[in-house]
């Protein structure tokens, strides 16, 4: 049974990536906002959800421009879609996962990062953040439409 996932990639007019820093007791990675479709869900209901919980944010969801599939004995059959979205509202801070307690939140910190902040932190999932993410932002005036624009900025 395959366990589906989304990943948001959001560019702010500095061409800054969103991401959140997650503290897990093995090591600490920094990767874009998302997390688990729910039953029921679609991918792009789960983009809006997962954003609104880790970030505060309202967001218009994009495209969909990354699928990665996983199979192992660990984990499982799991896939994550990655969407461009832009900022449609809301008040950005960083969220909680209802998976988890106050006390136990992996979730630790937002910021927008660079692609030289992001080239230059030890852990980043999934490793196209690096590099290949940043060419398609860079060849495409295709999504030039789904950068945001920061509405909290006045």
């Amino acid at each position: 049974m395959w366990t589906g996932g989304v990943r948001v990639i959001i560019e702010n007019d500095e061409q800054k990536i969103l991401m959140v820093k997650q503290e897990h007791p093995e090591r600490t990675v920094w990767m874009v906002p998302g997390g688990g479709i729910e039953e029921g869900e679609t991918a792009a209901e789960a983009v809006v959800r997962e954003m609104k919980e880790e970030t505060g944010l309202d967001v218009t969801v994009g495209p969909m421009i990354f699928h990665i599939e996983e199979v192992s004995e660990k984990r499982g059959q799991r896939f994550v879609n990655f969407f461009m979205a832009t900022v449609a509202g809301g008040d950005m801070h960083l969220g909680m996962d209802p998976e988890f307690d106050a006390e136990h939140q992996v979730l630790k910190e937002l910021k927008f990062l660079s692609r030289e902040e992001i080239q230059a932190l030890p852990h980043v999932y999934p490793e196209f953040l690096r590099d290949e993410v940043w060419e398609l932002l860079d060849a495409g005036k295709l999504y030039d439409a789904f950068r945001i624009r920061e509405p909290w900025k006045k």
